[in-house]
């Protein structure tokens, strides 16, 4: 496949694509006749870089229709951020917010249960992660281990809604400055600091009067910054409610594993013990450092044998994860990832690789997207 990028005069907001985007892998980002919704979207993707195949170009050119591909896991993922963009710019429109944030939550929904272990590598890996959409994958996120979590748990399937909505709309008043600080980092203004402080009241405002009725998911919202014995924030709570307690407990979490311009993101296993210490005992926090594992999906690892590779699902025991390799043992990149059986002694884990810069330069549809959900064990025998 040949590729051309893509420039801004190419890509008209609001109308359907006539060709499909692609990333500069080949990887699908939008199928031909998805549309770009926002020029905040159309300047994130130019930022990216994004690409055409020529052919398509030239059978345009010619008249003729471009077939669309169908979508991508990856390419999913991505638009799930621009569908929450979407969502939460329509909470003013009491007429089409509450059906616009059904259909986000269905669609993470069915994403996350269709491969949990991709949901995962999402949130661990973040990749090509742009700052300024910070607020907006970040809210993705909690709400992708918030439903993981709460299945754990075993609620019942309205309260797991009820989660996810409220990670989805938590931050509703806060999502821009999120990603402006995350890129510039710095001192907040006093007058951002205040933002901050009632965000979570803000938020539950505008929720009530786009039409919400679910109590438990606007009382999450309301105290997913309080916590028992009075030391969170805005009202200084002793007492607060389980889905609110989730919501915080997620949320932190993420924030620590999740980089900015002024940090480096916290390992995973370090996160993992503060959160367990903060809370011994608690059902909750036992359940959230289960679903990650030991080695959670985009964890990169160094095996016996020399060679790097990244988890790309969590194996049958803790220590034994599924991996692909992306440099062999004489330090060259590999050109087909090789799917590794870490239970066998000359493919066991020695260690965690710290520097995760390599993985940067590996887009997930070579371990995922271009091979389907269920196409990685199909990919190549387990070595």
């Amino acid at each position: 496949m040949q590729l051309l990028k893509l420039v801004a005069e190419q890509i008209q907001v609001g109308a359907s694509l006539p060709f499909n985007v692609r990333d500069a892998a080949g990887g699908l980002l939008l199928a031909c006749g998805q549309k770009v919704y926002s020029q905040t979207q159309l300047l994130a993707l130019l930022e990216r870089g994004v690409f055409a195949d020529v052919q398509e170009l030239q059978a345009l050119q010619a008249g003729q229709a471009v077939p669309a591909e169908p979508p991508s896991l990856a390419s999913r993922w991505q638009q799930a951020v621009w569908s929450l963009d979407l969502m939460l710019k329509s909470l003013g429109d009491s007429e089409h917010f509450l059906a616009n944030c059904d259909e986000v939550t269905t669609e993470l929904i069915t994403l996350a249960r269709q491969d949990g272990d991709v949901a995962l590598y999402q949130s661990v890996r973040q990749e090509n992660q742009q700052l300024r959409l910070y607020g907006l994958t970040h809210s993705l996120h909690v709400a992708t281990l918030c439903l993981m979590v709460a299945q754990r748990l075993g609620w019942a399937e309205s309260r797991q809604r009820s989660a996810v909505k409220a990670a989805l709309t938590m931050n509703a008043s806060i999502i821009e400055l999120q990603g402006r600080y995350a890129m510039a980092g710095g001192r907040l203004t006093e007058s951002q600091r205040e933002q901050i402080r009632r965000h979570p009241e803000e938020a539950t405002k505008r929720l009530r009067a786009a039409g919400t009725a679910d109590e438990e998911w606007l009382v999450a919202v309301a105290q997913h910054h309080e916590q028992a014995g009075g030391r969170g924030y805005p009202r200084g709570l002793t007492e607060v409610e389980e889905l609110a307690r989730l919501l915080r407990l997620v949320d932190v979490f993420m924030a620590k594993i999740s980089a900015r311009t002024s940090r480096p993101a916290m390992d995973i296993k370090l996160a993992a013990r503060q959160t367990y210490e903060a809370a011994p005992g608690d059902a909750m926090v036992a359940a959230l450092i289960k679903e990650f594992g030991m080695y959670p999906p985009g964890e990169l690892l160094r095996l016996a044998s020399g060679e790097l590779a990244v988890v790309v699902r969590r194996g049958a025991s803790l220590q034994c994860p599924v991996v692909m390799t992306l440099v062999d043992a004489q330090g060259k990149a590999c050109a087909v990832p090789m799917r590794r059986d870490t239970s066998r002694p000359e493919h066991a884990v020695a260690a965690v690789v710290p520097d995760k810069s390599l993985l940067a330069r590996v887009p997930s549809e070579r371990l995922y997207g271009l091979y389907g959900l269920h196409g990685l064990d199909a990919l190549n025998p387990l070595h």
